[in-house]
């Protein structure tokens, strides 16, 4: 049995070798299994791919992909799932916050023909900024409210997959790639590891809040059409709000009644604001969220390559 192992990098010259070095002495305890070492390296500006060359050229196990540029996980994990020939295939980071210690018992699991895939989720998220999870924890229950994904709170890339499931991930082809919801869209059956959270052993993340929150609208857009019908509340609503007024005025003009001492010169003011904030409010909302998924449209149209790569020492790299 071969297990692929696919870890994307950026700007990770500090973690690799301690990474490296305890994914060999965890592949040592599992002699039963051969292992494909697969680096991403997702355009790395600093010593990265210098390294993996140096670890390539003593362990044949380890192979390279490195991108012309920096395309993104998204891309990476792509491409090492275009590239894996394992009959599993794993996902971790190189930072050790995926522990290469448990892919000793994801095996297990996997081995036990009830499953076909191990996934990992955090239960705790002990050394994160406190901002930072809370919007993380709503994130997971707002895509549980308006999506069918199979997505639990702490969800971790970090998996263990049978080769079908790996294949199924592949076909889908998408440029806009969101892959904690591919894999609860494709189904099959999956069990949930829970584990500590771990420090990264080096460097810092490449996470910013910004990017995780555009991480997870593109989430949103991409598994859920919830935000047009937002957006279509939206105009309703606004139609609504102006229907009393509307109402108003044509009583007060059908009687012969002027507007004059109905309201304060600063109170009719104020309310013609609201009403035209509301309803600008409320179309702009909704020209905005139906551009997003015209956008997503448009990047698909143009069927430009997920990735390019560079240098590779790989034979009959999957180009995609």
């Amino acid at each position: 049995m071969k297990i692929s192992l696919i870890i994307p990098c950026y700007n990770e010259e500090e973690s690799l070798l301690p990474f490296y070095t305890e994914l060999n002495s965890v592949s040592k305890d599992m002699e039963e299994y051969d292992f494909e070492m697969l680096f991403i390296d997702d355009g790395s500006k600093d010593k990265t791919l210098s390294i993996l060359k140096d670890l390539a050229k003593n362990d044949n196990r380890v192979k390279y992909i490195s991108f012309s540029k920096n395309f993104g996980k998204e891309a990476a994990m792509y491409a090492g799932f275009c590239n894996s020939t394992g009959d599993y295939t794993a996902v971790m980071d190189a930072d050790m916050q995926d522990p290469p210690a448990l892919l000793k018992e994801m095996v297990k699991l996997l081995e036990s023909g009830e499953y076909d895939s191990v996934a990992t989720r955090r239960q705790t998220r002990k050394g994160e900024p406190k901002i930072r999870s809370f919007f993380a924890r709503a994130f997971y229950k707002v895509m549980g409210k308006i999506s069918t994904l199979d997505m639990v709170d702490g969800a971790r890339d970090f998996r263990l997959m049978k080769r079908d499931m790996v294949d199924a991930i592949v076909s889908m082809c998408e440029n806009n790639r969101f892959s904690k919801g591919i894999f609860g869209w494709i189904g099959f059956k999956t069990y949930w590891l829970s584990y500590d959270n771990v420090e990264r052993v080096a460097g810092q993340t490449k996470w910013s809040f910004k990017k995780l929150l555009k991480y997870s609208w593109d989430g949103i857009i991409s598994f859920s059409s919830f935000p047009l019908k937002f957006a279509t509340g939206c105009g309703i609503l606004s139609f609504i709000a102006s229907v009393p007024p509307f109402i108003l005025a044509i009583i007060k003009l059908t009687q012969g009644q002027s507007f004059n001492g109905l309201y304060s010169d600063v109170l009719r003011w104020y309310t013609m604001l609201f009403v035209i904030l509301f309803a600008s409010g409320a179309i702009l909302t909704s020209i905005g969220i139906v551009g997003q998924y015209i956008s997503k449209i448009f990047n698909e149209v143009k069927g430009r390559p997920h990735y390019i790569v560079a240098q590779t020492n790989k034979e009959d790299v999957v180009k995609k």
